[in-house]
């Protein structure tokens, strides 16, 4: 018994030595975001600072990648939590949307800070620093309210009504 557990134990060392030598690319872009969100409306610092802090990380395409990264599968974890957040919402080509998904996405980000749902429990659980205070909540859902607000005097109603193939785009 005690020989087979051994056996065990030295394989699943093994296997994780081998696995640190395989690593997923980092999320880290050289090009300026062109069609980022701020190309297209305005934010003010402290939203634009609160996304950063908040957001960016799995939402953009420049990740801040902590030392823990360098450990797999930690890493394997991390990259798969940011390209399914860059699948629902990537800031860095917020701009090239269709005008309706842009308007949906900026519903669903008021409706996730206000539910507390974003930044997931598990990025702030590290994170401290990501915590969105109160006055935060209230600035990002006043900067959505009005980017909405611009998007409708600018668009006509049923463009931006979102079909559910756009949605999982």
């Amino acid at each position: 018994m005690k020989k087979t557990l051994r056996r065990i134990l030295v394989i699943l060392l093994i296997a994780l030595i081998v696995i640190q030598f395989f690593r997923p690319e980092k999320n880290v872009s050289r090009q300026v975001a062109a069609y980022g969100i701020s190309s297209k409306y305005l934010i003010s610092p402290q939203v634009h600072d609160a996304l950063k802090v908040a957001c960016y990380d799995c939402h953009s395409d420049n990740s801040a990648y902590p030392w823990y990264w360098h450990i797999q599968p930690v890493a394997w974890f991390m990259s798969n939590h940011i390209e399914d957040g860059k699948r629902h919402l990537n800031f860095s080509i917020f701009a090239t949307y269709p005008i309706g998904r842009q308007y949906k996405i900026l519903e669903n980000i008021s409706h996730e800070v206000k539910g507390g749902d974003m930044p997931l429990w598990s990025y702030t659980l590290i994170h401290r620093n990501a915590i969105l205070s109160d006055s935060m909540n209230v600035a990002i859902e006043n900067w959505v309210a009005t980017c909405r607000k611009q998007i409708e005097q600018s668009y006509p109603a049923d463009s931006l009504v979102v079909k559910h193939q756009e949605e999982r785009d």
